[in-house]
């Protein structure tokens, strides 16, 4: 039993998380290996200074706690300060993984299923040096502070991440696909949809030609429209980016119209995928949290001391990538929502322009870069030839009012691989999603 202190504030996560990785390379196993650990970080504040420490004996908790108050000056009216005020005190035990656990699973089991769709990749006589890794991860997460929150709940993701070179002739492409989800069983039965992925990369490959560069009509896939949502204005209304930093306040002032009409921005951790987070790593309770709302700039992303010195609430986003760092502003799931149109009314009015299917990578917060894989050219309201595309890139505000229309379908994506990095806290899980996005004009090269 933790015996916390009077004239400070106190709180202690631990987390107790099972790792695997099956990975393997042009046939051959590379790694295979589960992972169990175990570990703390626990953090005391006496309205002065932040005192933090990671824990890996958690037999241990009492004494490393002890040795912090020891460091600490006691202050009686730390309950009035203002980071301490808004620390919410929720109680719950939440459990959505215990009868499908990936704990549960025998290692050889998620061997042969990773062994089963191997040689898909390999069926193309274009394919070269095929890799392939199945990874999962299980955490029980336990949240305890001196105001008395007392959360538990645990989080899963499983997945095949598949990555081939493609080359014929002259011509080279990286190709890659993944499966990712909270349960063993969805990757059973996928040999199919992985089949048709590498088969229309190969097609990518003996028949795209380059793009004519210059600006045009694009519609964004919802893997695209929430790469750009996330990297462009998410890591934007990461509010501790805005305490130093007055020019960047002043240019994000709550109110103002920032993007179309028919555009709306959420996060929210509470929705099941990889950004599953109902508790955040300050037992703040997960809530929808619109950054955008019909065009106009309505929120921004907290822990406690960033809405401290902003005034404003919280909202559930202080996270740490594991208990050897303290919380920091991240996000968990964040999407653009829907509109009210089909694919086939979205593209219909285009008699030029580019579909990006899927991404290599995409970055920027001002001015943004979004490197497409696969791409297809519109003409006359239609899909037509594949083409290589480099980058599409642009001003973030200037692109958000450009967004002219969006599909009523919203698909949310969960990834088991990379993750997103922050100052030193890299491969946090997020997701991000949205629906299929059409801007009336981007800067394509």
């Amino acid at each position: 039993m933790i015996q916390f202190r009077d004239g400070f504030y106190t709180d202690v996560r631990i987390e107790d998380r099972s790792r695997t990785v099956i990975s393997y390379k042009a046939g051959t196993l590379e790694e295979m290996r589960n992972r169990l650990e175990k570990q703390a970080f626990v953090r005391v504040y006496d309205g002065k200074l932040w005192y933090y420490a990671s824990v890996t004996d958690v037999g241990h908790l009492q004494k490393t706690l002890d040795g912090l108050y020891a460091a600490a000056t006691a202050n009686p009216d730390v309950a009035d300060d203002p980071i301490v005020k808004r620390f919410e005190r929720n109680r719950d035990k939440l459990s959505n993984f215990a009868d499908c656990s990936v704990r549960d699973i025998p290692l050889k089991e998620k061997q042969a299923l990773l062994l089963s769709y191997l040689p898909i990749l390999s069926e193309d006589s274009c394919v070269t040096l095929p890799e392939g890794k199945y990874l999962d991860r299980n955490s029980r997460f336990r949240f305890l502070s001196s105001l008395g929150a007392d959360v538990e709940f645990d989080y899963q993701t499983c997945g095949l991440a598949f990555n081939f070179s493609m080359a014929e002739g002259e011509k080279k492409f990286s190709g890659h696909w993944q499966k990712g989800g909270t349960r063993f069983d969805a990757l059973k039965d996928i040999g199919e949809t992985l089949r048709a992925a590498v088969k229309e990369q190969a097609y990518f490959l003996r028949n795209s030609v380059p793009v004519e560069p210059g600006s045009y009509p694009v519609v964004l896939s919802p893997e695209a429209a929430g790469v750009f949502a996330h990297e462009s204005f998410g890591h934007k209304s990461e509010s501790d980016f805005m305490l130093s930093d007055e020019s960047m306040r002043n240019e994000w002032q709550l109110g103002k119209t920032v993007g179309s009409p028919i555009l709306s921005i959420a996060e929210r951790g509470d929705l099941l995928g990889s950004g599953y987070v109902p508790y955040d790593d300050e037992g703040t309770r997960a809530r929808k949290n619109y950054l955008i709302k019909n065009g106009v700039l309505a929120g921004r992303l907290h822990n406690a001391m960033s809405a401290a010195a902003l005034d404003e609430g919280l909202t559930g986003n202080a996270r740490a990538i594991d208990c050897n760092f303290e919380p920091i502003v991240r996000m968990t799931t964040t999407y653009i929502e829907g509109g009210d149109l089909t694919f086939d009314e979205l593209i219909a009015p285009i008699e030029k322009g580019y579909f990006i299917k899927t991404i290599n990578h995409g970055s920027g917060m001002s001015t943004f870069t979004i490197a497409p894989s696969v791409a297809y050219e519109i003409e006359n309201g239609k899909l037509g030839k594949p083409v290589q595309i480099s980058v599409i890139t642009g001003s973030v505000f200037e692109t958000l009012g450009l967004i002219d229309g969006l599909t009523k379908d919203v698909e949310l994506l969960s990834f088991v691989t990379g993750g997103c990095g922050k100052m030193e806290q890299m491969g946090l899980p997020v997701g991000f999603g949205g629906p299929y996005v059409r801007v009336s004009t981007m800067n394509v090269q």
